[in-house]
């Protein structure tokens, strides 16, 4: 059985479990430490946010799919994924120089969030590349191959590794004040990813004024 099989079966098992139970083992958000809710005029002025949606993952054998929350910041990463019903399956936490996934009841970590992922799901995600993505831009390792009527790419390649990652902004909206996309699909080889941002809220830190009080 594959890894994606054992992650597909995971999935279902707590769906089982949490319908017979009537109860979701809810992962609690990680701390908001010293960020708050901002608005912008552009995403990329965003240094930090967080993203709650849905992420379906096929490929010719398997399909999985569940809920996504994703706090992004220049200091880490906080992932988690849980099932229709709200129970947690998957949670990743990294910062540049580590990272832990927990996922089936199990606790495993790297220096590298990417290779940890793929090593132990089998899921080859961009996740260096994503949070770019997500908020509509190009990265170095990018080459956009068509363009909308307002400049925003429509589809791009990434040939960081091979084979290339192809990835299809579907739709857009704005969100925390900015345009940023709310459906992307990424195709690579025989694996597809779909992600739909239900919610983008940008993040920042708030500057207290002289004389107020906390």
């Amino acid at each position: 059985m594959n890894n994606l099989k054992r992650l597909t079966k995971s999935i279902f098992s707590c769906i089982v479990l949490s319908s017979l139970l009537f109860l979701g083992a809810c992962q609690s958000l990680p701390p908001a430490d010293d960020l708050q809710p901002i608005n912008v005029t552009d995403a990329r002025q965003a240094k930090a946010w967080e993203l709650q949606g849905k992420l379906a993952i096929k490929t010719p054998d398997d399909k999985l799919s569940a809920n996504i929350y994703w706090r992004h910041s220049e200091n880490g990463d906080a992932l988690t994924l849980t099932t229709m019903l709200g129970t947690t399956v998957l949670t990743l936490n990294s910062t540049p120089n580590s990272a832990h996934l927990h996922i089936n009841g199990k606790d495993f970590r790297d220096d590298n969030a990417q290779r940890l992922l793929e090593r132990v799901s089998g899921w080859s995600i961009p996740l260096a590349d994503l949070p770019l993505w997500i908020i509509g831009q190009v990265g170095p390792n990018d080459q956009v191959i068509e363009s909308d009527s307002q400049g925003k790419p429509k589809l791009l390649t990434n040939t960081q590794t091979p084979p290339p990652w192809l990835v299809t902004f579907l739709s857009w909206q704005f969100q925390s004040g900015a345009n940023v996309p709310h459906q992307l699909k990424l195709d690579r080889g025989d694996l597809q990813l779909k992600l739909q941002l239900n919610q983008w809220q940008a993040l920042g830190k708030t500057v207290k004024v002289a004389g107020e009080q906390p």
